[in-house]
């Protein structure tokens, strides 16, 4: 079964751009990373797939559910993370920990214990009086504690220091290895290659690809370092627009992305008189950035 399934799902907002005949399919039990910078879809996309925001075309299924017309039965069987964490004023964290699981109709007290204890949250504090991370914290539990069949979250890192970061995904992994789905959407690219299987590149509002991590990582393309380059402009002019990508100088050290003949690049390496030559498989971000420019 497929988790989510989007055909041609469009959003707009009048004149303005919301996404755009997306196609996107999400396998049961993958951890799957949704990948663009800010304002590209990504918080469109995930409040359209729970209900909150209505599509203008396009269909779509969560956890085999349409989400025009059974958005309840979806909302019963996810965790949803907004990027944006926002409680009843006045609450306390357990009330308000309290308060989410009662929602799903679950007894979650012994999980929701483990994991403030995990995330080091303080149930006795009022949630107008936390901080960011400490927001996104309780978040977590809310979204976490009754053991959902999919977890869908947005931007869930931001705020969150580096050790709770890593308790975060120490999390997620657990909840993966269960058999639940995590669908999360991020612009840090680290995130998605150190923890994903798949992921897909959202640009404003379409998807560009989608597949799985270890495939967008094999583009063919090479990463290569040259220091002791003092001829970088009539270097890069040896090769076409389709060979060499994102040729960067730094005083006599030059960097690029090369999608070409190898022989070719060694001949003209050859002739140069260089200090230090680095190739190596470029990492993710760099790919992304390659569909971004």
């Amino acid at each position: 079964m497929k988790a989510i399934e989007t055909k041609k799902l469009s959003k707009s907002y009048g004149k303005s751009r919301g996404i755009t005949e997306l196609n996107l399919s999400v396998e049961a039990g993958d951890f799957f990373g949704f990948i663009g910078p800010n304002g590209a879809g990504k918080s469109t996309t995930i409040r359209t797939l729970l209900g909150l925001i209505a599509p203008t075309g396009g269909s779509a299924s969560v956890i085999g559910h349409d989400i025009v017309k059974e958005k309840e039965e979806i909302r019963s069987k996810i965790g949803y993370l907004p990027s944006e964490i926002n409680f009843y004023s006045g609450m306390r964290v357990a009330d308000a920990i309290h308060y989410s699981a009662k929602l799903h109709r679950k007894d979650c007290g012994e999980a929701a214990k483990l994991l403030c204890e995990r995330l080091d949250l303080d149930v006795t504090k009022k949630v107008d009086d936390l901080s960011l991370g400490n927001r996104k914290k309780v978040g977590i539990v809310c979204a976490v504690q009754h053991a959902p069949e999919l977890l869908i979250l947005d931007e869930p890192t931001s705020g969150l220091d580096p050790l709770m970061q890593h308790e975060f995904f120490s999390i997620l992994k657990e909840q993966s290895a269960r058999g639940a789905t995590i669908f999360f959407s991020s612009h840090i690219l680290s995130e998605v290659q150190s923890y994903c299987k798949s992921a897909a590149f959202i640009k404003d509002g379409r998807i560009i690809i989608s597949d799985k991590v270890e495939k967008l990582e094999e583009t063919g393309a090479k990463k290569v370092t040259l220091r002791g380059l003092t001829d970088a402009d009539t270097f890069a002019g040896a090769f076409s627009e389709k060979e060499i990508h994102h040729f960067h100088t730094d005083g006599d050290t030059g960097s690029f992305l090369y999608r070409g003949d190898i022989g070719k690049l060694l001949s003209v390496l050859s002739t140069r008189k260089l200090s230090d030559l680095n190739i190596t498989e470029p990492s993710l971000e760099e790919i992304f950035m390659h569909y971004y420019s």
